[in-house]
């Protein structure tokens, strides 16, 4: 994506910034799933360098994993897409260990694509005096795209990390991120966000 190395320097305020992760745990990134256009392992490297550059600044950084007790809490639309059964095997829903590791960060649970929809995530973010927030993870064109698009009407300002995501195709990511992003937020890479953060 050429137009994200065109655009204006950024600089963001650590004490009102937050990153937000979206579903970089087992099932999801260490899976083996169909990624692109870059890997589950290559967005996980930069999700690690953020929430590295974030810790260090002493900003906020919030870890979201999907995960249910029984499925029956999660929704079920009717759909024409015709989809597996789910399967939730034993630890499908903990966080990555490289991103898990990290001390101080704080985990939001949710039952659906997008962080903020019967969640505390709001409730946490504007206790803290959060303007701006991070966004990246995995899917790009779901749990991103849905929770940036909540993020939008909430009223946040925000930074998308492109490299720091990725989805099922090529075509999905590139779509989000030079259509939908733009309109609603600033498109950078994680080594232009892990500068600006003072």
């Amino acid at each position: 994506m050429e137009e994200l190395h065109e655009t204006a320097a950024l600089t963001l305020e650590a004490a009102r910034t937050a990153l937000v992760v979206i579903d970089l745990q087992n099932g999801i990134a260490g899976g083996g799933r169909q990624a692109a256009p870059y890997t589950a392992a290559q967005v996980i490297g930069n999700a690690v360098k953020l929430v590295d550059a974030f810790t260090q600044k002493g900003a906020f950084v919030v870890l979201v994993k999907v995960s249910t007790l029984d499925g029956r809490d999660m929704v079920r639309p009717v759909t024409d897409s015709v989809s597996a059964a789910a399967d939730y095997p034993e630890g499908w829903d903990h966080i990555v260990p490289e991103i898990a590791e990290f001390k101080n960060t704080y985990t939001i649970t949710k039952r659906q694509w997008g962080a903020f929809f019967g969640t505390d995530l709001d409730l946490q973010l504007r206790r803290r005096g959060i303007q701006s927030i991070v966004l990246c993870g995995i899917s790009t064109s779901i749990g991103v795209d849905t929770t940036a698009r909540e993020a939008y009407q909430h009223g946040y300002q925000q930074v998308f990390a492109e490299d720091a995501m990725t989805a099922s195709t090529r075509e999905e990511h590139d779509y989000v991120c030079g259509t939908i992003f733009p309109r609603i937020g600033r498109v950078r890479t994680s080594e232009e966000i892990a500068a600006g953060l003072n």
